[in-house]
């Protein structure tokens, strides 16, 4: 009798710990977001701000296009794109919460490559007008970056979106806030690895004379093209892996059924 009534336990650890794949492939994502809210920002402030005679933008105030650009994509996304892909799904979502989340892996991979161009692009105007010194102003304006952190926000419509689904609604009834705690840890994972992978790629280079390193304090004596290209391809592993593991993953929507059967 105790074994029976134990049986349902067993399987809802189950669940949880079938989950533990996906968490980890949203660690390396979480640490293009951590980008968005330093280097991205660090970029802005040798750009040209200006708009207008009297005026300029705040470099911090361009993450705010990611919240414009969710708030804008999230009605497209639910109010014309589920129902118009259901209709060859017969998914009630459009398409599965791993295909959503894969689709937002791919945009990020697109994310860092134009990141990667746009920085580029600003070491090239800032060579071409003996611009190196710390702080120096390039002449460049600042919406270059614009086309990143917009895109940023719809990778966030696919991505964050299906990782908070994924692990609070597969996550058993008993279980709901430990799935939501997976979300959350995601997050505090991927800003550790992304301190961690900077300051290692930094010292790193410093230390093989890469013209004094990739990241430096000074954005105008780096490369932070170099490093760009590096998370694009650490993106692109890590999505490699998440296919693995979406291929092989079951949806427990038919491990809940085996529980109630247990329990009758």
């Amino acid at each position: 009798m105790d074994s029976m009534s134990s049986d349902p336990q067993v399987e809802e650890t189950k669940q949880m710990i079938k989950m533990i794949p996906v968490l980890l492939t949203t660690f390396i994502p979480a640490i293009i977001i951590a980008e968005t809210h330093t280097l991205f920002i660090k970029q802005g402030t040798t750009l040209d701000a200006s708009m207008g005679p009297h005026f300029k933008i705040p470099p911090a105030s361009l993450g705010s296009f990611i919240t414009l650009s969710m708030l804008v994509n999230l009605p497209i996304y639910d109010r014309l794109f589920v129902p118009a892909i259901r209709r060859y799904t017969n998914n009630p979502r459009g398409i599965t919460l791993l295909k959503r989340m894969g689709i937002g892996f791919v945009m990020q991979i697109i994310i860092m490559v134009i990141a990667c161009l746009a920085e580029r692009k600003r070491l090239s105007v800032a060579r071409e007008n003996g611009i190196f010194g710390k702080g120096e102003k390039v002449p460049l304006t600042i919406f270059i970056l614009l086309p990143q952190f917009a895109l940023m926000g719809v990778a966030d419509t696919f991505v964050e979106v299906a990782k908070i689904e994924v692990f609070y609604d597969q996550a058993p009834q008993g279980m709901k806030s430990m799935g939501s705690s997976y979300f959350t840890r995601s997050f505090a994972v991927g800003n550790f690895l992304s301190s961690f992978l900077l300051k290692t790629v930094s010292d790193v280079t410093k230390r093989h004379g890469h013209k004094g390193g990739w990241v430096l304090d000074n954005l105008n004596a780096s490369h932070l093209d170099y490093y760009y290209a590096l998370l694009a391809g650490l993106v692109f592993l890590n999505f490699l892996f998440f296919l693995v593991v979406a291929k092989f993953f079951v949806y427990n929507a038919d491990i809940s059924q085996a529980i109630v059967a247990v329990e009758s």
